[in-house]
């Protein structure tokens, strides 16, 4: 089937470039119109009991809390003088004759002393929106910015609505400035590896074309459902990242097949026979990896998702048609324009030459499967002991932490945190339905009476609903706000009444909650479906198993450093971001995804080339030894490349972006070098023939639906001769 596809791209190839070129201007027009389609947020559970609280409290008593929070301070008059009071007044007075606002509560309305500093030089106000939803909200922000600004007194802008435009325009920025670093160096190295300026730009086109095609798919997503902005973060991630090392792959054994003396279309049919059938398992596993995010209910998990399918999707079609039909077209010009590199000048124009077996992976694979046990030991207590802090992690909700710390939302609520009584502007709402005002108040008594409550107070009333807000000590995502939020949910509810518990601590308790209770699921789901697909790539039930296990060796030891790093806050001042002493752990579960998938890939890219040269020579040491020699300079490559793309989120000044690029590079080195090149050969040379068993009726399905290499072009062993040498080798071990 794959050489036969190779054959078609060949001769359809001016078909498919005219596609491709067709696909780069609508992606470059329409598809980048997602950006402006695409919304923000999507914390929320809609079934847990803070977003039915909200939706209460709206529905019942109207909107309630505050959007935005403008804290005015002075060095010299207080709060009361003239110089301070009057042109805040005629602020507030301009502001509440604004359409997008339907209230605005300062102190000198209510004189309540969580308003006014200890210091009586500063004082905050209370902006509701009349926007509704996420996005309107953000937008009427952007419109009453210039009003804000209070001429006499220093004027900083925080709440919910300023910090989410403000973590959203940063992550916008960290991004952007990773891809501009990352994109000169990525090419510079590619040129490298390569040695010339023709085969290096393949992978950047393949790159392009796989964001470009992402976006248009988003948007038509998009016109079906809502999608959050985190869709185009993880597009640009995996989109490049994966078409960098999907270009790698094709292109390499391209480059490997004309060595070998194959003209073009010979050499098209046996990529697409081998590193087609590669990548096709490839990005089918990591679509399928990050599929696993759909479990989650939250909207921002769920767009991350399905921006991270149609990435590496897009990639894999790309690097299996318009990277073949480009192949096809440029032949043996692949290697033009080439840049004299000294270490090149004795090999054959940079390629591998046809016959090679022995060089320093080979010697590498040898050492190892001479002392299996030993390395297998070795590596096995080293990553053990890089992923023991995974012991101690504890998980938080969002923080305004993660934002620089000269941030203006973060500067609000550190300062009202420090200065002002009561200290915090995201209070626990408590609406109790049912009852009249006068029965609420026995209940409010208890809850003031809860442990970690500094005070209880009546926020609204109509009918038979009353609002409640409960203020805390500490910051709303710490354990002080969520053992309140569980306190106030044990106690009983008055007779005939129905309470529920919200706001910022109750969302994000639920966050956490919520994300725990499916995260095995997802782990499981995601196993359950790379197993399958291993087994129908490989035939064998044991190399799947194995794959799992090494790559969550491989990912607990990034976690590891993660929890290390970020929640114990060693190097913060180096890096540049505030411990928080927990993680948020929607950024594990993106990493786990993620990274399950890419580790998978190295997996099936070096498997896939141990199952050729078995089913060649039969030979089981020789097969592992020859495929980590052809292979494990291109892993290397690969996961140089990915480091590159990956590096530049670790220079952003958010912190779970920082966590994320920090992350993955720990996973991309440990995967690529101490699992691939050490710990697949012990265990495979341990395993010896078992590597391959399947009982019988599963090796039926796989002779009948395995995605098997078609190659038309038999290998050198001769059959019989094949099968003697791997029932000698089958003794042997």
């Amino acid at each position: 089937m794959f050489a036969w596809w190779g054959q078609m791209v060949v001769r359809l190839r001016w078909s498919v470039l005219a596609a491709a070129l067709v696909l780069v201007a609508v992606g470059s027009t329409w598809g980048v119109g997602v950006f402006g389609q695409l919304t923000g947020g999507g914390f929320d559970d809609p079934a847990s009991e803070s977003s039915r609280a909200a939706e209460r409290i709206t529905r019942e008593l109207g909107p309630q809390g505050a959007d935005l929070v403008v804290l005015w301070s002075s060095d010299g008059p207080t709060v009361d003088e003239p110089a301070f009071r009057d042109p805040v007044a005629a602020t507030v007075a301009g502001l509440r004759q604004r359409s997008e606002i339907t209230s605005v509560t300062t102190w000198y309305d209510t004189q309540a002393p969580a308003l006014l500093s200890t210091d009586r030089r500063a004082t905050y106000a209370l902006i509701q929106l009349r926007a509704a939803d996420k996005d309107d909200k953000a937008a009427a922000y952007e419109e009453l910015r210039p009003a804000l600004a209070t001429p006499g007194v220093r004027t900083e802008v925080g709440g919910a609505t300023a910090a989410l435009q403000e973590s959203n325009a940063q992550t916008t920025e960290d991004i952007t400035r990773a891809e501009l670093l990352s994109m000169p160096v990525l090419l510079v190295l590619l040129v490298l590896i390569f040695g010339g300026l023709v085969a290096a730009s393949t992978p950047l086109l393949i790159g392009g074309l796989a964001i470009l095609g992402a976006f248009v798919a988003v948007r038509l997503v998009n016109m079906v459902t809502d999608v959050s902005v985190f869709a185009i973060n993880v597009i640009t991630l995996i989109g490049l990242g994966m078409a960098v090392d999907y270009a790698l792959f094709v292109v390499s054994r391209f480059r490997e097949e004309l060595a070998a003396g194959r003209d073009t279309p010979a050499a098209i049919r046996r990529t697409m026979a081998t590193a087609g059938r590669t990548v096709l398992v490839s990005g089918l596993t990591i679509a399928t990896a990050m599929a696993s995010l759909l479990i989650f209910p939250q909207a921002f998990l769920r767009s991350m998702a399905l921006g991270g399918m149609a990435a590496v999707l897009v990639a894999m079609l790309a690097a299996l048609t318009v990277l073949p039909a480009l192949l096809a077209v440029l032949g043996h010009r692949i290697d033009a324009l080439r840049v004299p590199l000294p270490w090149r000048r004795g090999a054959r124009g940079g390629r591998p030459a046809a016959g090679e077996t022995g060089g320093a992976w080979a010697r590498i694979a040898h050492s190892v499967m001479r002392r299996p046990v030993r390395y297998l030991v070795g590596v096995s207590v080293l990553l053990l002991l890089l992923a023991t802090p995974i012991l101690r992690m504890e998980f938080g909700g969002f923080d305004d932490r993660v934002l620089p710390a000269s941030a203006e939302p973060r500067v609000v609520s550190e300062r009202i945190a420090a200065e002002f009584p009561g200290g915090t502007i995201a209070p626990i709402d408590v609406l109790v339905s049912g009852v009249s005002p006068e029965q609420v108040q026995p209940f409010a008594d208890r809850v003031a009476a809860v442990p970690g409550v500094t005070g209880v107070q009546v926020a609204a009333n109509r009918g038979t609903s009353t609002l409640l807000t409960v203020t805390y000590p500490g910051e709303p995502t710490g354990d002080a706000a969520h053992d309140v939020v569980r306190a106030l949910r044990a106690l009983p509810a008055p007779g005939g009444a129905e309470v529920l518990v919200g706001g910022r601590p109750g969302v994000d308790l639920d966050l956490i909650d919520g994300l725990a209770d499916r995260l095995p699921w997802m782990a499981l789901l995601m196993a359950a479906a790379i197993l399958v697909l291993l087994f129908l790539a490989f035939g064998s039930v044991v190399l799947p198993v194995k794959a799992v296990l090494m790559n969550l060796v491989s990912i607990g030891a990034s976690f590891g450093v993660v929890v290390w790093i970020f929640q114990d806050g060693h190097f913060a001042d180096l890096l540049g971001f505030t411990p928080t002493g927990f993680i948020e752990p929607s950024n594990p579960i993106l990493m786990l995804a993620v990274l399950f998938g890419l580790a998978t890939d190295y997996e099936v890219f070096l498997l896939s080339r141990v199952r050729e040269e078995w089913d060649r020579t039969g030979d089981n040491t020789a097969s592992v030894a020859t495929a980590l020699q052809r292979t494990g300079r291109i892993i290397t490559a690969a996961a140089l490349l990915l480091i590159i793309v990956v590096a530049g989120f670790a220079t952003g000044e958010m912190a779970y972006i920082k966590l994320i690029g920090i992350g993955m590079i720990v996973a991309i080195v440990v995967d690529a070098t101490l699992v691939r090149a050490l710990l697949v050969p012990a265990t495979m040379r341990l395993l010896g023939r078992w590597n391959w068993w399947a009982p019988g009726p599963l090796a039926r399905v796989y002779r009948r639906f395995g995605i098997k290499e078609s190659d038309d072009e038999p290998g050198p062993a001769a059959p019989d001769r094949v099968l003697r040498h791997r029932d000698r080798a089958r003794v042997a071990e």
